[in-house]
């Protein structure tokens, strides 16, 4: 998962899938890391979209209020932790995290849509829609909000 070209790159190369056989052991704790932060906001996003539900709130409002609690927890965690990326301004990185999070929103909420539409269930929809994200943005997330 390391990046060997260090200048400018157009946006589909950051979406370039690494070659698993040689990925250096950090960049698959890195990846775990995420995947634990990922979890969490999981978790974070579920219970504030579930209680939305609870409170009336429409199932899109609902997620994207879930999106903002959720975006905070994930923010701080891979800035700290996974990616250990907090010599650079909290600030620029921040919008960075925040366009990859708005990507990644934008996509789930057409998976959600869909998957309403189809006939599933609205927390079962976003479980999915969810997970179904999470690989693009993690490649965005590590190759430009904590590059």
């Amino acid at each position: 998962m390391k990046d060997s070209t260090a200048g400018a790159r157009s946006p589909l190369s950051m979406l370039r899938i690494p070659d698993p056989r040689r990925v250096p052991r950090e960049d698959w704790m890195q990846l775990v890391r995420f995947l634990v932060v990922g979890a969490s906001g999981y978790v974070v996003n579920l219970a504030i979209f579930s209680v939305a539900l609870l409170l009336g709130l429409h199932y899109i409002p609902a997620a994207i209020v879930a999106f903002i609690v959720a975006w905070v927890n994930n923010f701080l965690l891979n800035r700290y932790w996974t990616f250990r990326a907090h010599d650079e301004a909290m600030m620029g990185q921040g919008a960075k995290y925040l366009l990859v999070s708005l990507i990644a929103l934008g996509a789930n909420l057409v998976i959600l849509q869909v998957l309403v539409d189809a006939g599933l269930g609205e927390t079962l929809s976003q479980a999915v829609a969810i997970a179904l994200v999470t690989p693009l943005s993690y490649l965005l997330s590590r190759r430009w909000s904590f590059r």
